[in-house]
């Protein structure tokens, strides 16, 4: 009954541990710039969520294959563009045309 009690414990504690860290890890990340962007198509295509992290002086996000893009004017509206609305900005700069 001792051996249960006492495991019981070290399991609970250690998971208190763990939390803490967690949360303390979180919060470090929030204070340098990372987090995630959200954006909505404006062609009705739906909406998509990606993390950010800051990279030197700017910031970039992470496409859904895992590769890192550079936010343009901001982080929003390029990951709108390169996402949910790729294809009708393709079109609107004339990316259909071969030269």
């Amino acid at each position: 009954m001792f051996t249960k009690t006492l495991l019981s414990s070290a399991i609970g504690l250690s998971l208190a541990l763990g939390l803490i860290g967690t949360a303390d890890a979180q919060s470090r990340n929030k204070g340098r710039g990372e987090g995630v962007v959200s954006s909505c198509s404006i062609y009705g295509n739906g909406c998509t969520t990606a993390p950010i992290r800051r990279a030197g002086n700017d910031y970039e996000f992470r496409l859904p294959g895992g590769t890192w893009l550079s936010c343009k004017q901001s982080c929003k509206d390029t990951l709108r563009r390169e996402t949910v609305d790729f294809w009708d900005t393709q079109r609107e700069n004339g990316g259909s045309e071969v030269n």
